[in-house]
């Protein structure tokens, strides 16, 4: 099936999670147990199939670093667990646009020098993905590098949450150009979405209605201490509030806005990139008898993310194999927040498993 070539925009957290991931687990077995992955060969391509071609990021720590060198450099601050040997890929000077908040302006220093040629640099290195992984709030950059994705030919993997996949307009545009694009906002592993999703479909599931509920986050990462800026928030609130809200809606009931709350709370920097979440679900047993649930959820935010990315990644290139382009129903549903249509998680999975057995190790039309 051969290799599948692989650009990063953002050299954060998140990309230090999937980068060492994919050195982590490069000589796993097709049957062996991976957290976090749907399949250690998903549709005949397997993680060590992932190659980095490219990387683009504006904070002079890391631009013109070799990317194995770039993701353990400050402010990240996720867990390390795995040491990537040189890569031979240098992190480009990218494109700021509205990606530098007030409150990360004070902690990142821009690299000097103009933006790099990210189209020229894409069709050189002959990628075949682009991962998104700038700040929330990022709305003009994410639409400029979508720019210079769709006309270097490259499947694009939106793991923010500016909405470009669930768009009809982007949708149009990928489908002009034969592409396929998954999106939006990544949907981690086991996270407060994940679990706030489940929980509310188990508490509909045996007939009791959600009366008030509350996801409150708090973290000690960069995302976090961006999003202090409310004015970056409205995307990020839309997408959390929206993926657990449907699924009430998609039993044809309804909640009024006001009693629904789910968003980041608070930076706390020595939580580092351990996130907490906070969830109360307040509902009606029979007889109109009110109860309530509360949990406490910890994760390391940035590898609980990065196996349902190497799933997106392997699904783009499947896409890409086949022709097909536009958003992807099924890989969008189960992986992101923010997809084009929500459906309930084990619908979902279906709908992706049955993309996989489709599409994958199908001799398709090459890039």
């Amino acid at each position: 099936m051969g290799k599948i070539r692989v650009a990063i925009i953002g050299v954060g957290n998140c990309a230090s999670s999937l980068v060492q991931g994919v050195e982590y687990y490069k000589d796993a077995k097709d049957k062996d147990f991976v957290p976090g992955l749907m399949h250690v060969d998903l549709g005949g391509y397997h993680i060590n199939d992932i190659e980095f071609s490219a990387a683009f990021d504006i904070d002079k720590n890391k631009v013109g670093k070799d990317l194995s060198e770039a993701i353990y450099m400050k402010p990240n601050n996720t867990k390390v667990f795995a040491k990537v040997p040189r890569l031979g890929v240098k992190v480009h000077r990218g494109m700021t646009h509205d990606s530098l908040g007030k409150y990360l302006s004070k902690i990142i220093t821009k690299a000097p020098g103009k933006t790099d040629d990210v189209c020229g640099i894409l069709k050189k290195t002959k990628t075949d993905v682009v991962i998104n992984y700038l700040p929330v709030g990022s709305e003009e950059a994410t639409k400029w590098y979508v720019e210079q994705v769709l006309n270097s030919g490259c499947a694009f993997v939106n793991c923010v949450p500016v909405f470009i996949a669930r768009e009809e307009y982007w949708q149009n545009r990928f489908k002009e150009k034969r592409l396929p694009v998954i999106g939006d906002d990544i949907k981690s592993q086991v996270g407060a979405t994940i679990l706030h999703r489940v929980l509310t479909n188990l508490f509909l599931d045996r007939g009791m209605p959600i009366v008030h509920t509350y996801q409150l986050n708090t973290g000690g990462n960069t995302d976090f201490l961006n999003m202090k800026e409310e004015e970056r928030l409205s995307s990020k609130k839309i997408s959390k509030t929206n993926a657990v809200v449907s699924q009430i809606q998609n039993r044809g009931m309804s909640i009024h806005k006001d009693n629904v709350h789910i968003g980041p709370s608070d930076y706390v920097p020595w939580q580092k990139d351990n996130k907490l979440c906070f969830l109360r679900i307040e509902s009606l047993q029979f007889g109109d008898i009110p109860m309530n649930l509360e949990c406490r959820l910890s994760v390391e935010d940035s590898p609980n993310s990065a196996g349902v990315v190497i799933d997106a990644i392997r699904c783009a290139k499947i896409a890409l194999d086949n022709g097909i382009s536009g958003a992807l129903p099924g890989p969008c549903a189960y992986l992101k927040k923010s997809p084009p249509v929500q459906y309930d998680d084990n619908t979902a999975r279906s709908m992706m498993e049955e993309f996989i057995s489709t599409y994958g190790k199908k001799k398709g039309k090459k890039k």
